[in-house]
Parts: structure tokens; sequence; C-alpha cells
């Protein structure tokens, strides 16, 4: 079954990448972190701003009323404004300004927590983390390969059914299957080549 899964994910998305847009590993993971309870097209449509005025050492000294304003169309724009404020500062007194590319230390800035912190080493250092969002919870699920909403369960789950060398190329593939196909309202059943194995498909058709 997972072979089949393989196939047409790869015919989908040959090239599966992450969609929020970044010029730096900084960047990337402010973006990941404002991702929170939104999406990435807002995020992307924030952060153009954002980034336009503030780097690494502007963000660790800004105004949280003027991050507040900028963040305001994410949602949760005071709490993110001092998350990225903090990481700002916590990176250039502790890291020299560089993202950590182990858990641990991503996991001591605020706001980041394991899904974020597995998306950040497995995009920016191709280490082989999976990160379980709500589109992966749902693709996850309605294709039977597993029945929980336990978000760690999930992730050991996939380390068991997917090979190492694939892990990051099944995960952005699975988000964009659940962004574009399999939708939580509407989604795609009649054209998608999975629907003999989805629960989901099972399920409705009845």
């Amino acid at each position: 079954m997972m072979n089949e899964i393989f196939e047409y994910l790869d015919l989908l998305f040959p090239s599966p990448k992450c969609e929020l847009v970044y010029k730096n590993d900084f960047e990337f993971l402010i973006s990941v972190v404002l991702s929170a309870q939104t999406t990435d097209k807002k995020v992307n449509s924030v952060t153009s701003l954002l980034f336009s005025k503030y780097d690494i050492n502007s963000l660790s000294n800004a105004d949280l009323n003027d991050l507040e304003n900028i963040l305001k169309p994410l949602g949760m724009a005071e709490k993110k404004s001092l998350y990225i404020k903090n990481i700002s500062k916590k990176l250039l007194e502790d890291y020299n300004g560089c993202v950590p590319n182990n858990h641990n230390d991503l996991m001591k800035l605020d706001g980041v927590g394991r899904k974020t912190a597995n998306l950040v080493l497995s995009t920016l250092y191709n280490k082989p983390y999976f990160a379980v969002d709500t589109h992966v919870k749902r693709v996850t699920n309605r294709l039977g390969l597993i029945n929980s909403d336990d978000v760690l369960k999930i992730e050991k789950k996939m380390y068991k059914l997917i090979p190492k060398d694939r892990i990051n190329r099944t995960h952005h593939q699975f988000v964009l299957f659940g962004r574009y196909y399999c939708k939580s309202m509407n989604p795609s059943c009649d054209i998608c080549k999975l629907k003999n194995i989805c629960k989901y498909y099972k399920n409705e058709s009845i």
C-alpha cells in the first residue's frame, strides 16, 4: 500500500517543498512560528512586509506595538510578536545569530514546539524528521495509515512506514496533498487514485 501512495504522490508532487517564502534560515524559522493557526498564504503576505522592515538584529529590539500591527492579520498577534522578538534575542545571545540544528536547542526558543522543530530540521538541515500538521493528520487517518489524532503517535508511525531517505519528501507531499486534494471540505475524491484504499471515501460512499 505504501508503494502505491508513494507513486501517486510522486506523480502529483515530483518536487515538493514548503510553500513559505523566505530568504535565509532565520526568516524560515520566524515564518514557521508565525504559521501557527493560520495559512502559509497569509504568512507570506505578512512576512513580505515584516522582513522588509526587520532583520534579526532590528527584530530583537523591535517595538511590540509595531510588530502586533504587522502580524494582526495572522491572529494571536500579541503572542506571536513576543515570540519572534524573543527568538531573535535568544539566537543572537546564545547561537551567534544562527538557527540551531538540533531538537533540544530549537525547542528552547519561544513559540517553537515539536512540529516547528521537526519542520526546521527537515527543511533547513535535511534531517529525517516528520512534522505533523492538520493536513498530515487528516491524510494519514483518511488513508488508514493510523487511527489517531495524537500527533506524536502519527509521527512515530510514519517513521515505521516511510523509508528514512524519503521522510522529508513524503512529509511535504502529504501537506500539499491535504492542502490541494484531500481537503477538509469537498476533497477531490473522484479524481484521486488512492480512493480504493481511502477509509474516508469508503465511508462517504456507503
